[in-house]
């Protein structure tokens, strides 16, 4: 008989785990607390899928040989302790569709950027000609492109929740952008809980696999000071000189240097030619540049690459200009230092758009630059008490609103020609919407609507 799997969760990692899983000859049963969407729904019936939804039927789930359990899932939540107090191995999807493919996986996480840099990275490799998929946390699930692809080589984003359900799986090239306080929630409140899971991506790696790494972060020089990684290290700095392979800034300049010799010289770029601004981005775009380079990507298509990306949606996303007055839109911004990174970057006065539901945010962080930059806070959310509180002595203008379009309409109000308003949350959106890209296409609706 067939092995049994039971797969948590029905989204895009779900569907496409349950898709190989039966592809591979698995007895699959997907189960799902909420209601499945549509098009989730159709894909199952087509592909012949036993389902549940609105429901977790135990006795159906706990005869399981291995479960794959959606990210969104917390590991304390119950029916989990149950399936691991019987030992039933719980995995994520990466770990499961890495046992059946190849190829090569470049491999990124952070706090911040890790979708730009993704993203940035798989741009790279396309525009060079690879055969590369997409997958982890942004564009297509990476099990069903195992299942229906034939890439030789995949660029994945990788939260600290998939990484949680990784054991064997091995990242080719391990990208690590930044480490701040985030989803402390599920970690129980534990900063270094979270250290130790965003680090995961380094399992299994020897020195045949690359660890590329931002060495200005303290958080992670200080892990890599305690605990021995096996891997190639690969740093890069915007505030020192790196010997060897690596990135780092001097002045306005970024040299990357891999592998040098007499005959590989150092691909060197000046900051404004960056498509990304901001020092931020100095970051990212060094983290994808040598990722690209480990897997053999030509400098001169880098250097191409980094000039023509453009960047995604609700990430300091410039909407429009109105009578001299900027709108940009930040929405995927959903913490303290995300918002850190987009209020850094801005050289106009700001009108800052902020709130919303908050993850334990601790807002001092924040206060020196709003001091600098912001001229006016627009709340958008059901609560704003926390937020007013932390800038009511910083910040002569505050004003609390409970949609979008009151929260355009106040920021329009209130600023002038050469200022920005900025729609950089710092909090998560589902206090009054679906979720951030909701939260996004109702802020631009409402600026086009001026």
């Amino acid at each position: 008989m067939s092995k049994r799997i039971v797969i948590l969760g029905s989204g895009e990692s779900g569907v496409g785990s349950a898709v190989l899983a039966k592809q591979k000859g698995f007895d699959v049963f997907v189960s799902d607390k909420s209601l499945i969407k549509e098009k989730y729904k159709k894909q199952l019936i087509e592909e012949n899928i036993l389902f549940e939804e609105g429901t977790h039927t135990e006795e159906k789930i706990l005869n399981a040989y291995e479960v794959i359990k959606s990210p969104g899932i917390p590991d304390k939540v119950e029916l989990v302790q149950k399936l691991k107090a019987k030992n039933i191995p719980v995995i994520s999807e990466i770990e499961f569709a890495g046992r059946y493919t190849s190829a090569k996986t470049i491999c990124i996480t952070g706090s911040n950027g890790k979708t730009t840099t993704t993203l940035l990275t798989y741009h790279i490799l396309k525009k060079a000609g690879y055969n590369v998929g997409l997958g982890g946390n942004v564009g297509k699930s990476f099990a069903m492109q195992v299942a229906r692809e034939n890439f030789d080589y995949y660029v994945l984003e990788l939260s600290s929740f998939q990484l949680d359900g990784m054991y064997n799986f091995t990242a080719d090239v391990a990208v690590l952008l930044n480490i701040t306080p985030d989803h402390l929630d599920r970690y129980d409140y534990k900063f270094e809980n979270y250290v130790a899971s965003k680090f995961r991506i380094t399992n299994n790696q020897s020195n045949r696999n690359y660890f590329v790494y931002c060495a200005d972060d303290e958080v992670i020089t200080t892990f890599m000071q305690q605990h021995k990684i096996d891997s190639t290290l690969v740093p890069f700095s915007i505030k020192k000189p790196i010997d060897g392979d690596g990135a780092y800034l001097t002045e306005n300049q970024i040299t990357l240097n891999y592998k040098p010799n007499q005959t590989n010289q150092p691909l060197i770029m000046t900051i404004e030619q960056l498509a990304l601004q901001g020092k931020h981005n100095v970051y990212n775009s060094m983290a994808a540049s040598l990722a690209a380079r480990i897997v053999d990507v030509r400098k001169e298509i880098i250097r191409e690459s980094l000039q023509d990306f453009q960047n995604i949606e609700h990430r300091l996303e410039f909407v429009a200009s109105i009578n001299g007055i900027e709108f940009i839109n930040d929405s995927k911004a959903t913490n303290v230092n995300s918002t850190w990174y987009a209020l850094e970057s801005m050289q106009k006065p700001v009108v800052w758009v902020c709130g919303g539901q908050d993850k334990g945010n601790d807002y001092n962080e924040l206060i020196d630059l709003v001091k600098a930059k912001v001229k006016a806070i627009i709340c958008l959310g059901k609560d704003n008490k926390k937020i007013v509180a932390a800038f009511k002595d910083v910040v002569e203008v505050i004003v609390e609103t409970d949609n979008a379009a009151d929260a355009v309409a106040a920021s329009y109000k209130i600023g002038k020609k050469g200022d920005v308003v900025l729609l950089s949350p710092a909090c998560a959106s589902f206090d009054l919407f679906q979720n951030y890209e909701d939260r996004g296409m109702q802020f631009k609706a409402a600026v086009r609507s001026l």
